[in-house]
């Protein structure tokens, strides 16, 4: 049986459209969803000149105050640059293949560790006997290791097929 891992931060609660049932769902923050969505379409769109926060704010439909917050540790982080004048905007610092998507989640989330005894187990007496933190590391190590074997080229490379697809399906 495959075992499809959800990055965890927020455990909500919603009912689904469809069949009207509560759902649990595991999920990333925003920082570090709309992070990525934001790295991922400066990387289509940056050519040779920087692109501006707000062209990315539009298409991605994210605040162009909000989307200034998510850049900053992006920035300090090494993964974008940023300059100022009439041709500013921000750009990656590194080639997209060179980024890969463990580093935008550490920058932007922190851990992706599901509960807080995986990363020190000194916060729960029962650590060290506990068969479900065990459970837990083992999702950590998984979802790590999907993040750190993902770049942001392997994500435009993928948006690149699906619009290709989506127009094949408008010309029919």
């Amino acid at each position: 049986m495959a075992l499809t891992i959800f990055p965890v931060y927020d455990i909500i609660d919603y009912v689904d459209d469809i069949s009207q049932q509560r759902i649990k769902a595991m999920k990333l923050t925003t920082k570090g969803r709309y992070g990525t969505r934001a790295l991922l379409d400066l990387a289509l769109h940056q050519a040779e000149e920087p692109v501006l926060l707000k062209d990315i704010a539009k298409r991605q439909e994210i605040s162009t105050w909000y989307l200034e917050h998510l850049i900053a540790p992006l920035i300090a982080g090494g993964i974008v640059r940023s300059s100022r004048g009439a041709k500013g905007g921000i750009s990656l610092a590194q080639p997209p293949e060179q980024i890969r998507l463990s580093t935008i989640i550490q920058l932007l989330e922190g851990s992706v560790a599901p509960v807080a005894c995986v990363n020190d187990p000194g916060v729960c007496s029962r650590s060290e006997l506990c068969v479900t933190r065990d459970v837990w590391t083992k999702i950590k190590r998984a979802i790590n290791g999907v993040l750190e074997s993902t770049t942001l080229q392997d994500l435009v490379e993928e948006q690149k097929r699906k619009e290709r697809r989506e127009q094949v399906m408008y010309n029919i």
